[in-house]
């Protein structure tokens, strides 16, 4: 586990802690296109999160129904990633789906994309929020009938020349971004444990801004 949510456990109360369901699944999508041409691609940012947490805890994927699917049991709860197969536009299918057949609640569901409007590197993590024009939370929004669920926006900037929007999400990383990425990506991960193992509330207050 991260050293951050070490401390947050020990410092909550024990009564709080007890009262954690250990059979809770969490569900933790990482949006994105599939195929080698857009694996390096800003638009597939939760594919590389997801893909980096699974390296750093030798998880493996499996390629399932509309999605890859890998998962991992820490502190009583259960992990289950997807990376959906439906291309960014039908996210919501895969995501719908993977919640029906795991039994898996609305607010157990965290959702990782990128956002144009936010600096490279940024983290905005949310409850809830309009799709902000991106198409993979479009579909997710449309498919559950709601724009309650929690994502977790990773900022891309908007640093392309009027009329290239496309060309940008879908371009690769540029050099100095590459640098800053792992550093990223880690703090990235350690979210993830942190949404399931603390809680929403106190990783929007640790992570937002960082």
């Amino acid at each position: 586990m991260f050293p951050f949510l070490k401390k947050i456990l020990r410092t909550k109360p024990a009564s709080i802690v007890s009262e954690i369901d250990p059979m809770k699944k969490f569900l933790i999508v990482g949006l994105g296109n599939i195929g080698p041409k857009y694996a390096n691609t800003r638009h597939n940012i939760g594919f590389k999160i997801l893909d980096f947490y699974a390296e750093k805890n030798l998880l493996s994927w499996q390629t399932e129904k509309l999605g890859d699917i890998a998962s991992n049991k820490l502190k009583g709860r259960t992990f289950i990633f997807l990376k959906p197969s439906t291309f960014m536009n039908l996210s919501g299918k895969a995501i719908k789906y993977w919640m029906e057949k795991e039994k898996i609640p609305l607010e157990n569901i965290l959702v990782i994309t990128d956002d144009l409007n936010l600096a490279f590197g940024t983290i905005r993590i949310k409850t809830k929020g309009s799709d902000g024009g991106h198409n993979g939370l479009k579909d997710t929004q449309q498919m559950l009938q709601t724009t309650n669920y929690n994502r977790f926006r990773f900022g891309i900037s908007d640093a392309f020349v009027k009329g290239r929007q496309v060309d940008y999400v879908l371009g690769e990383w540029e050099a100095e971004e590459e640098k800053q990425l792992p550093e990223r990506l880690e703090l990235s991960a350690e979210i993830i444990e942190s949404f399931a193992l603390a809680g929403m509330n106190t990783t929007m207050n640790t992570f937002n801004g960082k």
